[in-house]
């Protein structure tokens, strides 16, 4: 099957990405590769939205670790301020690269356009944490978020989790463990996740040579979070291994055509429509993985950000 054309606008980033002649990330070292990723992470954003109330803040893990959150509202903490549903975003990267500051204009984006609070999470990253930690930090923030948050003006009746790539993957299994524990969630929101134990769909054939996202960065990325392959069948890793996915959250997907990760997004849809999960996916064509993060140039990724919003207050109830 031959490869869907980019968008003229996505054609133009991949140039000017070649042009800089930037090595291949996985030839870096993951310390280098976080240096990489982060200097160029906004690089290509919408404007970062001004909010009245961004406070950073920490939290225990179970190990005690004190994990980084950062709290971003579109309206100033106060007296008499209704509590805010919100929204537990987790990072893309790889499990290895990114963190809340190279996701910073997104969150911004997602607060002020859906009119909630989003928590953002720094969870530990490989290969200094291999699996399960990153799972297990985001479950921890999100657990907390919904026994502690009232102390931040959260209304805990009223909690989303999402991500996108590797954090969407941290969502959606996330969402599973929120299920088992009976804790009620409005939305799992997911930006391509991954969702499967290998890499062996028809786009992860398609696209194996990028762009952005190649099948030797997949690789480098699951060689330093992964234990060992008996990892990639833990339904944590590929929430597409989990046994019954009946009752978990409603979900939605925002994908995008030309990435190793559509087909396993789209399968993980799938499944939850046959477990009686409601289910929304928009799919924006001839963009890359990424795209939600080049909204300055690639107007898909502004439709997608006003999509995911108009998601979450759907979930929220506070859909105008």
């Amino acid at each position: 099957m031959q490869a869907p054309a980019l968008t003229p606008a996505m054609r133009g980033v991949l140039q000017g990405i070649a042009r800089a002649g930037h090595a291949p990330m996985q030839t870096l070292t993951p310390q280098q590769a976080r240096q990489a990723y982060a200097a160029a992470a906004e690089v290509l954003e919408v404007p970062r939205a001004a909010l009245p109330r961004v406070e950073d803040f920490t939290i225990a893990a179970r190990d005690g670790h004190a994990l980084p959150l950062r709290l971003y509202a579109p309206v100033a903490a106060g007296q008499g301020a209704a509590p805010l549903p919100a929204l537990l975003y987790l990072h893309g990267g790889g499990f290895t690269i990114g963190a809340v500051a190279t996701h910073d204009t997104l969150c911004r984006e997602l607060a002020r356009l859906a009119g909630c609070a989003v928590v953002s999470v720094d969870y530990r990253l490989a290969p200094e944490h291999r699996f399960p930690v990153a799972h297990d930090d985001a479950w921890d923030a999100l657990a907390w978020l919904h026994r502690e948050g009232a102390g931040h003006g959260i209304d805990a009746r009223r909690i989303a989790v999402g991500g996108d790539s590797a954090g969407g993957t941290l969502a959606a299994a996330s969402a599973l463990q929120a299920r088992d524990a009976g804790l009620p969630l409005a939305l799992q929101l997911l930006f391509y996740p991954g969702c499967g134990a290998w890499q062996d769909t028809g786009s992860h054939r398609r696209y194996a040579q990028g762009p952005i996202l190649s099948r030797e960065l997949i690789a480098w990325f699951f060689g330093l979070y992964l234990r060992d392959d008996a990892d990639r069948e833990d339904w944590r890793f590929a929430p597409l291994r989990v046994p019954d996915a009946e009752g978990v959250a409603p979900a939605w997907f925002g994908l995008a055509e030309c990435d190793p990760l559509l087909d396993e997004g789209l399968a993980y849809a799938d499944l939850l429509r046959a477990a009686a999960v409601p289910v929304g996916l928009e799919l924006w064509r001839g963009v890359t993985h990424e795209f939600i993060k080049m909204g300055r140039v690639v107007p898909q990724a502004r439709q997608a950000h006003a999509a995911a919003a108009a998601a979450l207050r759907q979930a929220f109830g506070t859909a105008p």
